[in-house]
């Protein structure tokens, strides 16, 4: 199953990294419709363990893979692969409702 990013939910204090300061990531399976928002280390595990795909899209279509990482300080976080794009797509996302 592959899932696409859709929102992020961040908290406001201070990080070593940015990707590290997301709590929350809402997404969607554009297969099946299903839905849902875990927290960022539910998303790491899924990936990292269980094999899942994640990816953000713009609104150009192109996609993004989500990639897990971890910090200096072993912080499990996700981020987008290396693209073309100058922003971080990930962090570009809206914030979830």
């Amino acid at each position: 199953m592959a899932i696409k990013i859709t929102c992020i939910n961040k908290d406001n204090g201070n990080h070593e990294n940015p990707n590290v300061a997301i709590t929350h990531l809402g997404w969607i399976n554009e297969i099946n419709g299903a839905s849902g928002k875990n927290t960022r280390i539910e998303i790491y595990n899924w990936i990292k363990v269980d094999a899942g795909v994640a990816y953000v899209k713009d609104a150009m279509g192109n996609k993004a893979k989500i990639i897990t990482a971890e910090t200096a300080n072993g912080t499990m976080y996700v981020k987008t692969e290396a693209d073309t794009s100058l922003k971080n797509n990930l962090l570009s996302l809206q914030e979830c409702k």
